[in-house]
């Protein structure tokens, strides 16, 4: 006992009773080192996998920069200015100047194209169907892309009488699917 009347009790560890046991959190396993390296390799594959994964939405995370796309004119204009374009640069003068001169002319034959295109899909909307309405729509929608083609002709035709002889090959070696003056094939 002790002055203040309370007693200590000592326990004293007993003698292991089997050889090799050890205090361990994990049971005892046959083969535990092998288990050891498995949960460290584990751990390793699962670190790499997730910063893996945060690399790919770090990366695509920010703003993206978009590239400037050029509007596509596909207007009468802009398919002759993309033609005078390749040509020299009076050559491409003398096609800009004969445009604005039949300006319009080709306005007013391009407006009777889209407004036969539109008498046309009228005719095959219209309740009930006539076929006879719908050919004579046709007729007129033909009638209208052959007088737009020939104004288009008649201009181009003005032009390169004008031009010269390198400014008539270019414009004769212009491709429409490239946009460029291609060699002669």
């Amino acid at each position: 006992m002790t002055d203040a009347g309370l007693s200590v009790i000592t326990f004293e560890p007993e003698p292991p009773t089997e050889v090799g046991v050890t205090m361990s959190i994990l049971p005892t396993i046959e083969g535990a080192a092998r288990v050891r390296w498995l949960l460290l390799t584990s751990l390793a594959l699962n670190v790499c996998f997730v910063g893996a994964a945060g690399a790919v939405a770090f990366r695509y995370t920010g703003a993206v920069p978009l590239t400037t796309v050029t509007r596509i004119n596909h207007s009468v204009t802009g398919r002759l200015n993309q033609i005078a374009a390749t040509l020299p640069s009076t050559d491409a003068q003398l096609m800009r100047s004969e445009l604005r001169a039949d300006a319009v002319k080709v306005a007013r034959a391009q407006a009777d194209f889209r407004l036969s295109r539109e008498e046309l899909r009228s005719s095959l909307r219209a309740e009930p169907f006539d076929a006879d309405a719908m050919r004579a729509a046709m007729a007129a929608n033909r009638a209208a892309r052959e007088n737009f083609d020939r104004v288009l002709h008649d201009v181009i035709a003005s032009a390169a009488a004008k031009m010269s002889v390198v400014g008539r090959n270019k414009l004769a070696d212009w491709s429409a699917t490239r946009g460029t003056a291609s060699a002669p094939q």
